[in-house]
This record gives structure tokens, sequence and C-alpha cells, in this order.
């Protein structure tokens, strides 16, 4: 019977694990299912618990790393709203310096100012270099006949 409260301590382990997902709990609770073997084979209490604990801490030092290495460093996420932006090409729609103006940014007229206080003329390519609330904050580009930032077309 002294099985079954090592088994429920790894299910609830395992459940709480769950909840948090950073892969602690769950070698906990292969420690407790290594005290259940242990119980089943017939050892005594003390080494019950002790062969709980050394495969927790073993578990916890070896699989655990590398269990984050391989699944956190799998999915790189995309960028998403504001900072999706950052880097974009835009084409300047009024005049923008260091206070004012508007581009023209993946299909959309935002408010934007330079990003060192200069002036840029309407029509003028420019780079978003971050965006400040809802204001874009831009740097010239280099003119290019043609490219992506002339006609204020997303890059593909």
């Amino acid at each position: 019977m002294g099985w079954l409260w090592w088994v429920g301590g790894g299910l609830v382990l395992g459940i709480l694990e769950m909840l948090s997902l950073d892969l602690v709990l769950i070698m906990f609770a292969g420690g407790a299912l290594a005290g259940a073997a242990a119980y089943a084979l017939g050892a005594p209490l003390a080494v019950q618990i002790l062969v709980a604990g050394i495969t927790a801490v073993v578990l916890l030092l070896t699989l655990r790393p590398w269990l984050l290495r391989h699944l956190k460093g799998r999915v790189d996420l995309p960028e998403t709203n504001a900072a999706a932006l950052v880097g974009r090409p835009a084409v300047v729609v009024s005049t923008v310096d260091g206070t004012t103006g508007r581009v023209k940014l993946a299909g959309e007229v935002w408010s934007a100012r330079t990003a060192d206080g200069g002036t840029l003329p309407a029509g003028a390519a420019v780079s978003v270099t971050r965006i400040d609330g809802a204001t874009a904050v831009v740097s010239p580009l280099p003119a290019t006949a043609g490219g992506p930032a002339a006609t204020g077309a997303a890059p593909a």
C-alpha cells in the first residue's frame, strides 16, 4: 500500500507541473516514481526516500537542462504588432522633422519623426528605427530606384 503514496505524490506533482510548465515538478514526480520502484523492490522507507531524492536531483541536473534547450529553443515566435515594423521601409508622405510628419508604412499612414532631428522631404525613402507609442521614429535610406521603399510596399 505504500507504493500508492509514491504514485499518488508523483501524479499530484505531474498535474501541478502542467500548471507551471517549468519542468521542475515533473522531475520530482520522476523521483516519486523511483521511490515507488524502490518500495516494490522491498527497500525500507529511508532507502525509498533516498532513491526518490537522488533520482529527482539527477533528473533536475541532467534531463531538465536538455529538455529546456530542445523545447524552448525550437520555436522562434514572429514579432507582432509594432515590434514587427521596426526595420521596415517607409515613404515620407508629409515632411518629417524631429517632432512631426507622416510616413506610409506597411500600407498605413503613421505619424513620424526623425531619429536624429533632421528634416526629410515628402517622397523620401526611410527606415523605421523604432516605434514610440503611435509614432514611427525613422532614419533616411539611401535612394534606390523602384525598390520597396520607393513604393511604400512591404518587403516580401
